[in-house]
């Protein structure tokens, strides 16, 4: 029972850290702008991420193209790892570290916007992804952990967990997320 405790006051903590933190509060304002102006222009999110991340990803793309709290027409966000085919030939043909990057090349078209999650921010494959959005004159939102990593240089917004802990990163990493995808939601359809 004490284990349990102490994993949810350690989650409690980061997100603790989170509410505390203004410039990262303030991120999460910009990026929730970015997206509703992506979205007003007739644009999509992309959203990619490896393992949780990738869950993550794929849930948060889920939240804006279906619905969030209330029923709306859908929005054009996507996880770029759920084509299998795609994610398994690409990396037996060029390389795993490339294959978000090509679908990036693919998908993405300036003004769009690609949202990265690497809890280390060293992740190569979205580290590339995002290389190649900022190259189409997409913005890119990182979600990281504390050290933001090598992501933290290419990107517009980082929105950097403080924590160094990786499930307690992903953890706040759905938290904000989630809280995008409320507000995206109302500033584009009206509160619920």
């Amino acid at each position: 029972m004490e284990k349990i405790k102490q994993a949810v006051s350690r989650s409690i903590a980061a997100k603790q850290a989170m509410l505390a933190d203004e410039g990262l509060l303030q991120t999460l304002e910009a990026v929730t702008e970015a997206c509703v102006d992506t979205f007003r222009r007739g644009g999509k999110v992309l959203f990619c991420g490896n393992g949780g991340s990738a869950a993550d990803a794929q849930h948060l793309a889920a939240e804006l193209s279906g619905r969030f709290y209330f029923d709306r027409p859908p929005l054009f966000a996507e996880a770029l790892h759920v084509n299998t085919s795609f994610l398994t030939a690409v990396a037996n043909d060029y390389g795993y570290e490339h294959a978000f990057a090509r679908l990036v090349g693919a998908m993405g078209r300036k003004g769009d916007l690609l949202v990265a999650l690497s809890t280390s921010g060293n992740s190569p494959n979205v580290i590339n992804a995002a290389e190649a959005a900022r190259e189409l004159g997409m913005a890119v939102a990182a979600m990281t952990g504390a050290r933001g990593g090598k992501l933290a240089n290419c990107c517009d917004f980082l929105i950097n967990v403080p924590s160094n802990d990786t499930a307690r990163i992903q953890e706040c990493h759905i938290l904000a997320g989630h809280i995008i995808c409320e507000l995206v939601e109302q500033r584009l359809f009206g509160a619920r």
